[in-house]
């Protein structure tokens, strides 16, 4: 669980980034959630999008991959979302 400091930092951290995946009309799958679970941990913070078509909310597929990969929600605005979990192998964002 984050701390509201360091969901700032995360949110902060998060700005510049370009959106790495859509979850569009097949919504979460197996296949999707092995994606992002490599992709957390190849970079620790992703911003994720949820298209019109894939019948979920921004939040609703927010909560749903980040309880599947074990991943913190940082943030959720319009249909972007950003997941944060600490790489086991190689962290490189330092949470105070």
């Amino acid at each position: 669980m984050l701390t509201s400091k360091q969901r700032a930092r995360l949110r902060s951290l998060s700005n510049d980034m370009d959106t790495i995946m859509q979850v569009g009309k097949d919504g979460v799958n197996e296949n999707m959630i092995k994606t992002v679970s490599d992709a957390l941990e190849a970079r620790e913070l992703i911003k994720m999008r949820a298209l019109e078509n894939s019948g979920m909310t921004a939040r609703e597929a927010a909560e749903e991959l980040a309880e599947a990969v074990g991943a913190d929600v940082v943030s959720v605005v319009g249909t972007r979302f950003v997941l944060y979990r600490r790489s086991e192998k190689n962290p490189k964002i330092e949470l105070a």
